[in-house]
């Protein structure tokens, strides 16, 4: 069988969905995905930017005949993309796609478990993005998220950062921190690091993929849908204090404050 599995989404939207998507694999698999998440699909037999595929050309009824050609080359699509607008589901009427909403309602079931109940596989996976790990005594900080309401404040990662003696920010205030050409390196960076430490974001969902012990800082997102699932995964309010933050980092390291 061949199928194609769309996801859009931000960075948090596609690694909550990485279980119920490797749930689908057949014998071909590929997958359709922004261009930064590309990196972190690592199953599939082939992975595509959405953006470079056309599909937004359909609903506009000006596709070219090669998508819609090479969409009908598959048995299943399996689409988040496109999920809720009438005309583009109107658009691709006759081809094999099966629609699912594209993102859980607050309050309800972790959004790792919503994608795979939508798909009708075993709930309770965690997101894992297979990279090489070999641990070493720096703790990762990512001080940003896509809101500031969900940023705990700035000021004070370069406080625990001083504290902590021996962390590193993966983007940040200082001329020392790290940039990354793509999501896949910064993926193999995460892996390094003894502990991790950042707010309600995409990057924070990454650390624990890769297996880093991660501390996050919520709100006001509930962070019973969309927590990063791991076995290590320390939840604080943003309203913690520098102690109960530095607390728990210590927790997952030796490094010294």
């Amino acid at each position: 069988m061949r199928r194609l599995l769309i996801r859009p989404g931000a960075i948090g939207d596609v690694i909550v969905s990485l279980p119920a998507l490797e749930s689908l694999r057949t014998e071909y698999t590929e997958v359709w995905v922004p261009r930064a998440t590309a990196p972190l699909i690592r199953f599939a037999d082939r992975v595509r930017p959405i953006s470079s595929t056309g599909l937004d050309l359909l609903e506009l009824g000006c596709a070219p005949e090669a998508l819609t050609a090479e969409l009908r080359s598959f048995d299943s699509i399996v689409s988040w993309y496109g999920a809720g607008r009438e005309q583009f589901r109107q658009a691709v009427a006759g081809m094999p796609f099966y629609f699912f909403e594209a993102l859980p309602k607050q309050g309800g079931m972790h959004a790792v478990d919503f994608y795979l109940q939508q798909v009708g596989a075993p709930l309770g996976a965690c997101p894992r993005v297979e990279v090489r790990r070999q641990p070493e005594s720096f703790v990762a900080i990512h001080p940003f998220s896509g809101s500031a309401k969900k940023n705990w404040p700035l000021e004070r990662f370069v406080e625990l950062a001083g504290r902590l003696g021996c962390a590193q920010f993966c983007e940040g205030p200082e001329e020392g921190a790290h940039r990354f050409s793509d999501l896949g390196v910064l993926a193999e960076w995460l892996a390094g690091a003894a502990a991790y430490v950042g707010n309600d974001s995409g990057i924070s969902h990454l650390a624990a993929a890769v297996g880093v012990p991660v501390v996050v800082l919520f709100g006001p997102t509930d962070p019973r849908v969309w927590s990063p699932r791991a076995s290590k995964v320390t939840v604080l309010p943003l309203s913690s204090t520098m102690e109960e933050v530095e607390r728990a980092v210590l927790e997952f390291t030796r490094c010294a404050s």
